[in-house]
């Protein structure tokens, strides 16, 4: 049984925008997204926003709605009550192009400085050998749809303009830590991780984790493990007296 909706939709470009009224038929069953292109149909033809595949997995429709970040496509219409107001907005972390469209390059920049999987130089095509239980331990990160409600909710990227030079985002040092992981990887993520990439910015508040739609434990499961390792490494005592002894050994050799 269909029945109409009240909207509001962010309308603008990078020069300035509003929030503009739309009242609209919803029917049982839709999601945002299908409202979305009704308005686009029906009242505002010119209306900008990103989609792809309409099932979750491609990680376009990402927006902000009634203020939390989720994917249009997968938010239903029947989580609201018929006399709501639901509102939709742009990402608020990034530069707005048009509507609910972002320039989401600044993702893109970070992803090219994680250096990519390095093996050991005398491993030869065929040689790569790993236990299972390795490949379980990074296996879910790799179900990331590149969304970016993660980077977007994280705040010290949201919040903080000034820290997107040194702060990689919860989204690509979970990418650091499932390489720190891999067994064949000989990269020293760890210093990387700090040096390069911020970890020392995130003081895993978990709002990444709660955002996620493919339900990845990116705090629990990536960050704090890459942080204590990260640690281990630099502040143990016992660590570091290994690594001495490791380097004045070799040097003697």
């Amino acid at each position: 049984m269909g029945y109409k909706g009240k909207f509001k939709v962010w309308r603008g470009d990078a020069s300035g925008g509003d929030l503009k009224d739309f009242e609209v038929e919803i029917n049982e069953g839709e999601v945002v997204l299908d409202i979305i292109h009704r308005l686009q149909a029906t009242q505002a033809p010119d209306m900008a926003c990103r989609w792809n595949c309409k099932a979750g997995k491609c990680g376009s429709c990402s927006a902000e709605i009634n203020g939390k970040p989720r994917l249009m496509c997968m938010t239903r219409m029947s989580t609201f009550e018929q006399d709501e107001t639901v509102t939709v907005t742009p990402l608020r972390t990034f530069p707005v192009i048009k509507d609910l469209v972002t320039d989401v390059g600044f993702n893109y920049a970070k992803a090219r400085e994680v250096k990519s999987f390095t093996p050991p130089k005398d491993l030869k095509p065929g040689e790569y050998r790993m236990q299972q239980i390795d490949v379980e331990r990074s296996q879910e990160f790799r179900k990331c749809i590149e969304c970016y409600l993660c980077q977007n909710t994280c705040h010290a990227v949201r919040d903080h303009e000034e820290n997107k030079e040194s702060f990689a985002g919860p989204r690509y040092l979970m990418r650091v830590a499932e390489l720190d992981m891999h067994p064949l990887d000989t990269a020293d993520r760890k210093k990387a991780a700090q040096e390069e990439h911020g970890l020392g910015f995130c003081n895993i508040t978990k709002c990444c984790t709660e955002v996620c739609p493919e339900h990845i434990h990116i705090t629990d499961n990536a960050l704090i493990p890459l942080k204590e390792r990260v640690v281990d490494k630099k502040y143990d005592p016992l660590v570091w007296l290994g690594n001495k002894i490791r380097r004045r050994t070799s040097s003697d050799a």
